[in-house]
C-alpha cells in the first residue's frame, strides 16, 4: 500500500494523535500529515491513514477513530484511544523499522502496550484521572505534558495549533522512543540476569557483567531466595538490594545499619573490608573498589540479613 497521507483532525490536539502520528510519520515518512475536518479529507481511501477522527475504526479502510458508539475495545474491556487503536496495528511494524530483533518484538510491543499504551488510552477516555496520581503529580503525567504544548487561547495566529502539532511531534516522539529502548533492554537483559541466577545457585547473592535490570527477570524466575546483586560499574563495583516491587523502594532486604552513610575509612573499619568505599543511607547501595571488596561486603549483608530474620522469629 502506498499511503501518501495521514489525516487526523484539525484544532486542539491530545496525546492520542501526538503519539499515533510518532508511529505512523516513522513507517511513512514520505506521507503527508494532514490536519483536517473537511469530509474530503476524513473519507476514506487506499492512499490515506485516518486516525482520531472518521467516527470509525475500520483497519481494512485505514480509519482508526474511537469517538464512535460502540467505542472500540480490548479484549478486557479497557477503551482504546487512537494511540491504542494504531499502536495495535502497526506497532510490530514500528518496532522493526526501530531495528529491534525479530525474537524480541512481541514482548517488547505487549510491555510498551501495557506500561505506556494504555495509560494513554485510559486517561483520553476518561477512565483514569490524572488526578489520581495525587495533587502534587496531576500536572506531570505524559498526557497532561504533552498537551500543555498546545498554544494559549487568545494565540493571533490561525495556524498556532498546527505549528504547536509540529513542534511537538518531535518531543513525543523521544518520549516514544526512548521508552521503547528501555523496554527492548529489559528483554535483553532478562536472558543475561536468568544465566546468572543460575549461576547463582541456591546463594542469596547474583553476580551480574555489568548494571542492568534485573528485578522483572528474578521475579519471573521465581528466585525468590536472592538478597543481593553485585555488578561492576566502570572503575568499581555495586553491591545493591532488591526491590520488593515496582513502586515501592522497600528491599527484600537492607544493608547492615552500621554502614548507613558511611565512606572510605569509616566504612572499611565498620565493615573490616579493606576497599569498602560507599554506603547510601538508605541502605540500598554499596560501592567498594574491587570485586572481591564487593562479594565480601555482600556475604556480611546477608549474614546481618539472616541474623535479623532470626530475630524477628525469636519475638514472634
Amino acid at each position: 500500500m502506498q499511503i501518501t497521507h495521514l489525516v487526523t483532525h484539525s484544532g486542539g490536539f491530545h496525546a492520542d494523535e501526538l503519539l499515533s502520528s510518532v508511529i505512523l510519520t516513522r513507517l511513512f515518512p514520505d506521507a503527508q500529515l494532514v490536519r483536517s475536518r473537511d469530509p474530503e479529507w476524513i473519507a476514506p481511501a487506499r492512499t490515506r491513514i485516518i486516525y482520531d477522527v472518521g467516527q470509525q475504526y475500520d483497519p481494512a479502510q485505514g480509519v482508526f477513530d474511537h469517538h464512535q458508539r460502540p467505542t472500540p475495545q480490548r479484549p478486557d474491556g479497557q477503551p482504546f484511544s487512537s494511540f491504542g487503536l494504531v499502536w495495535n496495528r502497526f506497532g510490530r511494524d514500528y518496532l522493526a523499522a526501530l531495528g529491534l530483533p525479530a525474537g524480541d518484538i512481541d514482548a517488547v510491543h505487549a510491555q510498551f502496550d501495557e506500561r505506556f499504551v494504555l495509560p494513554i488510552d485510559l486517561m483520553d477516555n476518561g477512565a483514569v484521572d490524572p488526578g489520581s496520581a495525587g495533587p502534587l503529580l496531576a500536572r506531570l503525567t505524559l498526557p497532561v505534558l504533552l498537551e500543555s504544548l498546545k498554544p494559549v487561547f487568545d494565540d493571533p495566529d490561525p495556524n498556532a495549533d498546527d505549528r504547536a502539532f509540529a513542534a511537538a511531534l518531535p518531543i513525543a516522539r523521544a518520549f516514544v522512543e526512548s521508552n521503547l529502548n528501555r523496554e527492548a533492554a529489559k528483554v535483553r537483559a532478562a536472558g543475561i540476569v536468568a544465566d546468572a541466577i543460575r549461576a547463582a545457585g541456591d546463594g542469596k547473592v547474583m553476580e551480574l557483567p555489568r548494571g542492568m535490570p534485573f528485578r522483572p527477570a528474578i521475579e519471573e524466575a521465581g528466585a525468590d531466595h536472592l538478597l543481593f546483586v553485585v555488578h561492576p560499574r566502570d572503575t568499581d563495583w555495586a553491591l545493591t538490594g532488591i526491590r520488593i516491587g515496582e513502586n515501592t523502594f522497600e528491599q527484600r532486604a537492607d544493608l547492615p545499619k552500621a554502614w548507613a552513610g558511611l565512606t572510605d575509612k569509616a566504612l572499611e573499619a565498620a565493615t573490616g573490608v579493606e576497599g569498602a568505599k560507599f554506603c547510601h543511607n538508605g541502605r540500598f547501595l554499596a560501592i567498594a573498589r574491587s570485586r572481591e571488596a564487593a562479594l565480601r561486603m555482600a556475604a556480611l549483608a546477608v549474614d546481618e540479613a539472616g541474623a535479623d530474620t532470626a530475630r524477628v522469629q525469636a519475638q514472634v
